[in-house]
């Protein structure tokens, strides 16, 4: 928020690898993770299990709180057909 800005980009295989372990190992289903591209490679600077939405839905016109309601709906489905 403070002097931070919000450009689209496309993530290397590196990075989505990175960010989609480090939601695994945390046990999140959905997650905000910062990431920084450095010299060193894709580091993470924090993983957030509530990420705020406002950012990255005004900068992709993704409704991003639906697709996660959308999310919880199928794994809930999947939880009632297994009983």
């Amino acid at each position: 928020h403070r002097g931070g800005r919000i450009e689209k980009i496309a993530l290397t295989n590196e990075e989505i690898n990175i960010v989609t372990e480090a939601s695994n190992i945390l046990g999140l289903s959905v997650a905000g993770v910062d990431l920084m591209r450095s010299d060193r490679g894709p580091l993470i600077l924090e993983v957030n299990s509530s990420p705020g939405l406002q950012g990255i839905e005004s900068s992709s016109k993704v409704n991003v709180a639906n697709d996660i309601f959308s999310l919880i709906e199928q794994k809930k489905e999947n939880l009632d057909a297994q009983s």
